[in-house]
């Protein structure tokens, strides 16, 4: 399961083309200015340099994204990477008022997931009933798991008993 938002998509691209143009426009323009002082090529070039570097940190809100397998869950936000076990995550949460999603940790921690945002509305919700399915999935799957690991411990005890009691017959 990959979830991405989708309202910041049709935002940022926009934005960040406008400060592309609108910084290069005042770079070519800047040149020819009635006040009086005098700009070089390097202003010129640093003025369209400074639109592409915002257009790029706009294009940052782009990047958050959650993926979620019978692993764990990894969480991309704008900054930073994380891989969280199913183990360590408590719940899944959408608290009142909350711009994101996030995942409860033990210690009274939380993660922010970026990806699940309020403003995608009925697909925020959708990500949310899907992610906590997989988990629901997860569980289950563990839970037969440690279901059958308790039987093999117990048949091999009952095995080990078996024996201890043929060895006391035979000696």
């Amino acid at each position: 399961m990959e979830v991405r938002p989708r309202k910041v998509r049709r935002v940022v691209i926009p934005v960040a083309i406008v400060l592309v143009v609108v910084f290069t426009v005042a770079a070519v323009l800047l040149r020819n200015t009635p006040t009086g002082a005098y700009f070089r090529v390097s202003d010129q070039v640093s003025m369209a340099a400074l639109g592409v570097l915002l257009a790029c940190g706009a294009l940052l809100l782009l990047r958050p994204r959650m993926r979620a397998g019978l692993d764990g869950i990894e969480v991309r936000n704008i900054v930073g990477t994380r891989l969280f076990e199913w183990d360590d995550v408590l719940a899944i949460s959408f608290p009142d008022g909350a711009s994101w999603a996030r995942l409860e940790l033990a210690d009274d921690e939380y993660a922010p997931v970026m990806a699940i945002q309020s403003s995608d509305g009925a697909s925020a919700v959708q990500a949310m009933r899907d992610l906590r399915e997989l988990r629901r999935q997860v569980d289950a799957v563990r839970g037969g798991e440690q279901q059958e690991s308790q039987r093999e411990s117990q048949s091999g005890g009952d095995d080990a008993a078996a024996a201890r009691s043929d060895q006391d017959e035979q000696g």
